[in-house]
């Protein structure tokens, strides 16, 4: 009886120190995996979405500005065209 509880505590242990460096495995990993990815978005000079929303803003503003300037001109010029 004795030698079967022997054998189920070194089973037990076994089994939870596998657990753990499994575990540790998988942090490590996980750790390497994102590290990758940072180096490879910089790498590829990916900018942050925050940026990208900004720089976005911008030019549709500049767009929308292009569009009335545009129509302003339009109208100066049929303007003139008519008093000539």
């Amino acid at each position: 009886m004795q030698s079967e509880n022997g054998f189920m505590d070194q089973v037990a242990r076994l089994v939870t120190n596998a657990a753990g460096a499994a575990k540790g495995l998988r942090d490590e990993i996980g750790t390497m995996a994102k590290t990758r990815a940072e180096k490879l978005a910089n790498d590829l000079e990916l900018v942050p979405r925050e940026e990208f929303e900004a720089m976005r803003a911008i030019a549709l503003k500049a767009q929308a500005d292009v569009e009335a300037l545009t129509l302003r001109l339009n109208a100066l010029e049929k303007r003139l065209s008519t008093q000539a």
